[in-house]
């Protein structure tokens, strides 16, 4: 199993990185479905092309994190059907995560994205940088989250701006529980039984979702 990279906690000293992890919690684990995000275009089982990023790359490196707080599945996503996952950082609890290196205008323009905005506007990051926190707008992914720093540069991803209890939870589709699985077993950090066991656990998946039936999921399609 390939060892998870731990996150020194502490805000980054740098404001002005020129490279971030964009930690993805969901769909955007897999690096296929990131791909859209990036190159543009339209991951299967998604309803949805996405413009893709001003920069073409892929990441450099992805690793497996844990992130102190819960994920959680809320909203109706008009991409997958079902809910979508979202992050409470104030929750107990630990959440298995894939964070991946890109550039800062990167990480903008899939910020941009996931908020249904057209890319290519670059992101004022010293609020989140500073205090770890910033809220950008009221939509679904528009409050940023850092998490502290792995190899010196910052952990930043995206959520809601409310809290796990002040929503409905929503059982996700299988197309999106196929990719959030399989990503995160891509990552080698997890089996398939610890990956089942943590999805099928998440708020939102419960009444939907057994460990069984995303194991099904993941095995069908290996």
């Amino acid at each position: 199993m390939k060892a998870l990279r731990s996150i020194d906690s502490t805000l980054p000293r740098n404001q002005r990185p020129a490279w971030v992890w964009y930690t993805s919690y969901g769909s955007n684990m897999h690096l296929d479905r990131l791909a859209a995000y990036i190159k543009g275009g339209q991951p299967p089982g998604a309803t949805r092309e996405y413009p893709g990023c001003r920069n073409r790359a892929m990441p450099t490196r992805s690793i497996p994190v844990e992130l102190n707080g819960a994920m959680y599945f809320a909203t109706e996503s008009p991409v997958w059907g079902g809910g979508r996952a979202f992050y409470d950082p104030h929750a107990t609890g630990r959440v298995l995560a894939r964070a991946h290196l890109v550039t800062v205008q990167q990480f903008a323009d899939i910020a941009a994205q996931e908020m249904y905005r057209e890319p290519g506007v670059d992101l004022d990051l010293t609020d989140v940088l500073t205090q770890g926190y910033a809220v950008l707008g009221r939509g679904r992914y528009e409050t940023l989250v850092c998490a502290g720093q792995v190899d010196g540069m910052p952990v930043l991803t995206f959520t809601a701006p409310w809290g796990m209890h002040d929503v409905q939870w929503v059982p996700p589709s299988a197309s999106y529980v196929r990719f959030l699985a399989a990503g995160l077993l891509s990552t080698g950090a997890w089996d398939v039984e610890s990956v089942a066991s943590y999805v099928a656990a998440c708020p939102g998946a419960g009444d939907h979702w057994t460990e069984h039936s995303v194991a099904e999921l993941l095995n069908a399609s290996e």
